[in-house]
């Protein structure tokens, strides 16, 4: 079965698709209401949805500051995981972002989570440093990645 992806900026009415790709993906969800703040009140926000058809099927979420960018959060649906489909929406939002202005790019990602930090180092992103009890569900750390775009 071919997928038809397309990419395209979040909009307000897309908050109640990503809530659920949201709940579907953390421990400690985001909720409406901080979609809600950064579509409407964050100057620095970017958010890129991922859509198959008319559903939307991943998402990222970023913050540029100067020439810096941010990734607050990426998920896709479980049923799109492990089909190469999170790395063509990093790889999209890194083009956008470059278009943007930004100069590089950083994130967190569990200390566990190995498949995450596999496919950021595919995409040249290096390990920068730790954050000590990062996760608040069980205090984790994060391990703190850097790229430059």
């Amino acid at each position: 079965m071919k997928l038809t992806i397309k990419f395209r900026l979040m909009e307000v009415k897309d908050i109640d698709q990503v809530v659920k790709i949201e709940e579907k993906s953390f421990t400690t969800p985001w909720s409406t209401e901080a979609f809600q703040n950064e579509l409407t009140n964050n100057q620095f926000s970017t958010y890129i949805v991922m859509e198959e058809g008319e559903n939307i099927i991943g998402y990222c979420g970023t913050w540029i500051v100067i020439d810096e960018a941010h990734v607050t959060n990426i998920a896709l649906l479980p049923d799109y995981r492990g089909k190469g489909l999170g790395e063509l929406l990093l790889r999209n939002v890194m083009d956008v972002l470059r278009k943007l202005g930004a100069a590089s790019m950083t994130l967190e990602v569990r200390v566990s989570n190995h498949i995450a930090q596999s496919l950021y180092q595919k995409l040249g992103f290096k390990p920068g440093g730790i954050r000590k009890n990062y996760y608040s569900d069980n205090n984790e750390d994060a391990l703190v990645m850097w790229v430059n775009l």
